[in-house]
């Protein structure tokens, strides 16, 4: 779909509130984000929460949230399923008068036995069309006291045929399917009924969804020429498959979109992530989503299952990382600082500190991790200071801590100071570098003991060599 679509784009994200918003969920409201934003258009939030039993106020805050965070910001919405209840039994109505639509007075065990004759004979499983009117047809006497479904008159013969523009042209014969329960004995309406006039009424233009729902697609295409309206295009997107190939689950993989910034993952490397995983620009990998907007035309979409790779997630974090602002990587990583102890009074800030640590961490979590060598008190294990620390080196030690009371307190000054130390005494750089590093940080990892010194400052460092020395 590379030409710009005849009538104005209105795309929709239309979740069940049964859980949380997952990838494969965010990765279609991020396609039908960017292609409404691709053509100018409109994009709908749709709340489809007719699952009475399971649909909960949470998973909608969940969802909004989800959104939320990840940036894709709707311009109607959200709509409620539940709240137009009267627009879908209006619906019925005119149905049940034109004839599309009729009265089902079988009861579930009654259904059930007609599927399992179904079976048996080698079909599928299906309702037989025993309270379908037709022309010269009689129908079995009402049963006293039993309430009705609403069923669709689904057509008997010919065949659906949509071109998804994902998947290219799809057929599926009318005797494939059976008459659809569009009401339930309440009065409820049931969930294909409910996206065709969903999709009517808000004027969607394109359908973008999971391909776990390419079987509902052509009894939603029925029920709108049914009633004379107009289709929208249809494209499926194939599902998202773990790290070992087989389909993404809650206990091996993290689906929940919510999880990610709990773990330190910044929106943008998602969205970025999730963008790429069924969609291409080229052989580019690392794009703003401005760049998608104005790349997304609806083509060049895959339609093969994507994998998912932690690997290559962590890769484009860290990219995304490195081009933070440093402040508000600090404001990312202090409530996880403070949760492990962290003492910022009379610390470096936290900005520089992390600046300096940036480049070489996956994710906030891992940065706040390495950022906590500043924010305590060092506590060097006695046999690491035995191994270090030698008769040798604290000559040198004491030479370099006078020193530090009067050097110029930058990198290059301290680096330069470093160099004179031992070639005053005769020692290579890891000889200095280790026993520093334990006094200061009390650990032997950290970024270059220059950079360490000069962020730590002139007072702490005096102090802490004054400590161990």
């Amino acid at each position: 779909m590379t030409n710009a679509p005849a009538k104005p784009v209105r795309t929709r994200f239309a979740p069940s509130p049964t859980g949380y918003l997952h990838l494969g969920g965010a990765r279609t409201a991020l396609y039908s984000w960017a292609f409404a934003r691709h053509f100018g258009g409109t994009f709908v939030l749709r709340i489809e929460d007719t699952d009475l039993e399971r649909s909960t106020p949470e998973a909608v805050q969940a969802i909004i949230e989800g959104m939320a965070w990840l940036g894709l910001n709707h311009d109607e919405g959200p709509f409620y399923q539940m709240q137009r209840m009267d627009r879908y039994r209006e619906v019925v109505g005119q149905m049940l008068e034109a004839g599309t639509a009729y009265h089902c007075y079988s009861s579930p065990e009654e259904v059930q036995a007609m599927r399992d004759r179904a079976t048996a004979a080698g079909q599928k499983p299906r309702y037989d069309g025993t309270w379908r009117p037709e022309p010269g047809k009689t129908l079995p006497a009402i049963p006293e006291g039993r309430k009705p479904v609403v069923r669709f008159k689904n057509p008997l013969d010919g065949e659906v045929t949509w071109n998804d523009f994902v998947k290219g042209p799809i057929t599926i014969g009318n005797k494939e399917l059976d008459d659809l329960v569009i009401a339930r004995t309440d009065g409820t309406p049931t969930y294909n009924f409910c996206v065709a006039i969903d999709d009517l009424d808000m004027e969607i233009s394109h359908v973008l969804r999971g391909d776990d729902h390419v079987n509902n697609t052509p009894r939603q295409i029925n029920i709108l020429r049914a009633i004379g309206a107009p289709l929208p295009e249809y494209g499926h997107l194939p599902m998202i498959l773990g790290s070992d190939g087989a389909k993404m689950s809650k206990r091996k993989d993290a689906v929940n979109v919510m999880q990610y910034p709990a773990e330190g993952y910044l929106p943008e490397a998602i969205l970025n992530y999730l963008a790429r995983l069924g969609w291409s620009h080229g052989d580019d990998e690392v794009f703003s989503m401005e760049q998608v907007c104005a790349w997304f035309d609806g083509s060049h979409l895959s339609n093969s299952a994507a994998q998912f790779n932690i690997e290559k997630l962590n890769w484009l974090n860290n990219h995304y990382i490195k081009q933070a602002d440093n402040e508000r990587l600090a404001e990312l990583a202090k409530p996880r600082m403070l949760a492990a102890a962290a003492v910022f009074d009379g610390a470096p800030a936290l900005a520089t500190v992390l600046g300096l640590l940036k480049e070489r961490t996956n994710t906030v979590n891992e940065l706040a991790d390495a950022a906590m060598l500043f924010y305590r008190e060092p506590q060097p294990d006695a046999a690491l200071l035995t191994q270090h620390v030698t008769d040798a080196v604290k000559p040198a030690l004491a030479d370099f801590a006078e020193r530090c009371k009067t050097v110029e307190w930058n990198k290059a000054a301290i680096a330069a100071m470093i160099k004179e130390v031992l070639a005053a005494h005769g020692l290579k750089m890891p000889q200095i570098a280790m026993p520093l590093r334990l006094f200061i940080t009390g650990q032997l990892q950290t970024p270059a003991i220059d950079a360490v010194l000069e962020i730590f400052g002139r007072d702490t460092v005096v102090a802490r060599l004054a400590k161990f020395l």
